[in-house]
């Protein structure tokens, strides 16, 4: 276990956010979890990048509550409104062992960041006990530079969203503002420390940095700004989802520029400029 981790648990300085919340004596901070493991569900996914996914599923863990603000959040009810239950680090261990037993091809944990330091005390007594699939750490983008140093070696797949580079966008649905900055810092070191994604003979991805980008209505000069700085500062190799599934879910409707659908022509717009970037984009 690595013991320095938890240091950054209580008073919490885990995310950008520093809250400071004394989580061990039962203080909420933003993400409204305290020290125990907080999980929603678990399960072979298979709504994941193929790379991901293949033929028996990504193991998948959704762990409660996030450290991002997200008004068009389409897992609300698990991020914002924190349904889950708690579980002790044994316990979400020998998830990981279960979902290795069903066949998947990795464990990925989606929405870490808040709860880091027990989801990697539960991956090392997972490794002990024989967990061997790689270990995808999904999250948002919105990390701490020194936590990301402290599970260097830890992580075989980096699966961060890169939501915006806009502090307009950042401020008005993320509520964090200092998003842009954050993200790219935090994009660096992954890319430091597992470089492009790697993929075995069979196509599942095995070690590297995988970004998703969600393209959003009337934001798509934004979306072309992100594909040119991950070129720019990661490579044109660099594994990239352009996702086109964003739909008002949530608070979104609130925000009349971004209650409904991208059309067409907004997604081709923007894959027309990733093609032109010659990014290497997720199939």
């Amino acid at each position: 276990m690595n013991s320095k981790l938890y240091d950054y648990l209580s008073p919490c300085k885990l995310c950008p956010r520093n809250c400071s919340a004394k989580r061990l004596k039962g203080e909420r901070g933003f993400c409204k979890v305290l020290e125990k493991p907080m999980v929603s569900s678990f399960g072979p996914h298979y709504g994941e990048e193929p790379v991901l996914v293949g033929w028996r599923g990504s193991g998948t863990v959704f762990f409660t509550g996030c450290n991002l603000g997200c008004v068009f959040c389409q897992n609300y009810q698990i991020s914002h409104l924190t349904e889950g239950e708690e579980v002790s680090v044994s316990e979400l261990s020998d998830i990981m062992l279960y979902l290795q037993a069903l066949g998947c091809h990795n464990v990925n944990l989606v929405s870490p960041t808040h709860q880091v330091p027990q989801i990697f005390s539960a991956v090392e007594e997972a490794k002990a006990k024989g967990l061997k699939v790689p270990i995808v750490y999904n999250c948002g983008g919105y990390e701490s530079l020194e936590v990301l140093k402290e599970i260097k070696g830890l992580v075989d797949i980096y699966m961060p969203d890169l939501k915006t580079l806009s502090k307009e966008f950042s401020l008005k649905y993320l509520k964090a503002p200092d998003y842009p900055e954050v993200v790219k810092e935090a994009l660096l070191e992954m890319k430091s420390q597992v470089g492009d994604l790697q993929v075995n003979e069979f196509g599942l991805a095995t070690k590297g940095l995988i970004v998703r980008h969600l393209v959003m209505p009337n934001w798509v000069d934004d979306t072309k700004e992100v594909l040119k700085w991950i070129v720019d500062n990661l490579g044109r190799n660099t594994y990239t989802n352009l996702m086109d599934q964003y739909y008002p879910y949530y608070k979104a409707c609130d925000y009349p520029e971004i209650c409904r659908r991208i059309t067409q022509r907004e997604f081709e717009e923007a894959y027309a400029y990733a093609k032109s970037l010659g990014l290497r984009l997720a199939v």
